[in-house]
């Protein structure tokens, strides 16, 4: 894929996943427009599918919705609600940290700046981009497998790691596209580009893609 297919790549993946399901923190975005609760949804959606993620987030939020509420209710009484997601007994626990540090720090707001974002235990640079993309709406790049798989499976990035593909979008994305290749890729790569047998004969940018790395397909 070379540099200037890019726009038609993003104009035609903005039409596809129109018929797809938003990622689950996305939705919650999208529904409350809040900081915080983009924050622990992120912490919960960690190796958690989005069909878990988005109940618990629910369930959690119904008994606290701010920071102060959060550190009433206790270990155990996260752990009740946000179970099945993954490793869920040390997300409540990092759940209760986070919203120490922003009760004592922050007053009990969730700062809008990377690095302090990621000072903040359990969060790493997905979690904190996506943050400041869809609680904020600050230019960021939330690269996840999702985004590193097809990036560099298209051949517009030549990457290792998803710290290395963030900064390789960095450099060459139009900014425009920054908030949005997540959401994009996370529901391209959930319903179309598959990391196992994509189904490249019904794909909408099957022309732009170098198809690094896919040995079979459907």
């Amino acid at each position: 894929m070379s540099d200037g297919d890019i726009h038609e790549v993003m104009a035609l993946l903005a039409e596809a996943v129109k018929s797809w399901p938003s990622p689950a923190v996305t939705i919650v975005s999208q529904r409350e427009g809040n900081p915080f609760k983009v924050l622990i949804s992120c912490l919960l959606s960690l190796r958690t599918h989005d069909r878990t993620t988005g109940p618990a987030s629910e369930r959690l939020f119904a008994l606290a919705d701010t920071p102060e509420k959060m550190l009433l209710l206790g270990g155990a009484d996260i752990e009740r609600a946000i179970y099945p997601v993954g490793f869920y007994r040390n997300k409540a626990s990092q759940i209760i940290a986070v919203c120490r540090v922003l009760v004592e720090k922050y007053h009990g707001l969730v700062p809008d700046d990377l690095d302090e974002l990621l000072a903040l235990k359990g969060v790493g640079r997905k979690t904190a981009n996506l943050v400041l993309t869809l609680g904020f709406g600050k230019p960021a790049i939330c690269v996840d497998t999702h985004v590193h798989r097809i990036c560099n499976r298209w051949g517009y990035t030549v990457t290792k790691t998803p710290e290395e593909t963030e900064f390789a979008l960095r450099a060459k994305l139009p900014l425009r596209y920054w908030p949005v290749i997540n959401d994009y890729l996370v529901a391209f790569g959930q319903n179309q580009c598959a990391p196992v047998s994509p189904r490249c004969s019904s794909c909408v940018i099957a022309t732009f893609c170098g198809r690094v790395g896919v040995a079979r397909s459907r």
